[in-house]
């Protein structure tokens, strides 16, 4: 019982803080309504993040650069196309929420971690997941504007206050972290503290999910809202599903016509397919969206990758055989 809870435990908090929040959103508001703390939040948590990750992995995947290049193709070129196509078929909340979840940067540790337990390389990942996130105060505004621009208004969706926002709230958290490790004693320490740096990390994005789910609890249950159909729900849980899924594929597929190194087709196939909650949170928050869609891609995404990676080791082992 203590492994599968030391295991599974952030899936666990994030269930309960969803009920919580989407419950107890009166007494909480508050907090949601808190822009300051919220962005806050952001930056302190991908300062975070950022702290343990290790530059000199991403300067040694520039040397095969192929891969990081087509997993960042997959993840911010493909991904979101191909939900603009799955959206046509939910409704337009639903779909809202996807736009969001697609247009958001690779998640910061996830990606490399299950590239990692899967055989791949990790040092590619890790150099998406920069490339993504370094980039994403601009890619992911533009993105919204492409993918949502009927149905959102120039008030509501600023581009350029968008782009300004996600490069004070990302880049320069990551940046700032990277900068520090540049001091020898900062980069030991932490290096050797990864996992409380990790734990703590996730601990802020169940903060901001919580913020969410307050949101989203006004919206769903509060006095002026309709109740949300149960094909809503099933809508979402299946688009989620397909896009990850198809993506995950289409990415391995890709990479191995391009004869890369299996180890190099893992790294696509994670860093393609994967997407960060931070910064979805932030942007559905900031939009008024509903975050469902975001919180489920991200559940989705950690027990299919768990499925996919334990089947893609037990297979390149078998090979080593």
């Amino acid at each position: 019982m203590k492994q599968f809870f030391i295991r599974r435990w952030f899936l666990i908090c994030l269930a309960v803080v969803l009920v919580a929040g989407m419950t107890l959103y009166e007494p909480l508001a508050p907090l949601a309504s808190n822009r300051r703390l919220r962005e806050s939040l952001v930056a302190a948590v991908l300062f975070v993040m950022a702290l343990p990750l290790e530059a000199s992995a991403m300067w040694r995947s520039l040397r095969r650069p192929w891969a990081p290049m087509l997993a960042v193709a997959v993840n911010y070129g493909l991904l979101p196309a191909f939900t603009w196509l799955v959206a046509m078929f939910v409704s337009d909340g639903v779909a809202a929420g996807l736009y969001i979840a697609a247009a958001t940067p690779c998640t910061l540790a996830s990606a490399s971690v299950w590239t990692r337990r899967a055989g791949g390389n990790d040092a590619a990942a890790i150099l998406v997941t920069i490339l993504t996130n370094v980039s994403c105060f601009v890619v992911t505004p533009l993105w919204l504007l492409a993918l949502t621009g009927k149905q959102v208004s120039s008030e509501t969706l600023d581009v350029r206050a968008m782009i300004v926002k996600l490069l004070w709230l990302v880049v320069l958290p990551m940046a700032a972290a990277q900068l520090l490790r540049v001091a020898a004693p900062v980069r030991r320490w932490a290096t050797a503290r990864k996992t409380p740096l990790g734990v703590s990390a996730q601990c802020g994005v169940l903060t901001m999910v919580l913020f969410g789910a307050i949101q989203s609890g006004q919206r769903l249950f509060g006095a002026d809202s309709a109740s949300v159909p149960v094909r809503e729900l099933a809508e979402m849980v299946v688009a989620v599903a397909v896009i990850h899924t198809t993506m995950f594929w289409v990415g391995f597929g890709l990479a191995k016509m391009l004869w890369l190194r299996r180890e190099d087709q893992i790294a696509v196939a994670f860093a393609g397919s994967q997407k960060t909650l931070m910064v979805g949170l932030q942007v559905g928050m900031e939009l008024g969206f509903t975050i469902l869609p975001m919180v489920t891609y991200h559940v989705f995404q950690l027990l299919i990758d768990t499925i996919f990676a334990d089947r893609l080791r037990s297979k390149g082992d078998a090979k080593n055989l």
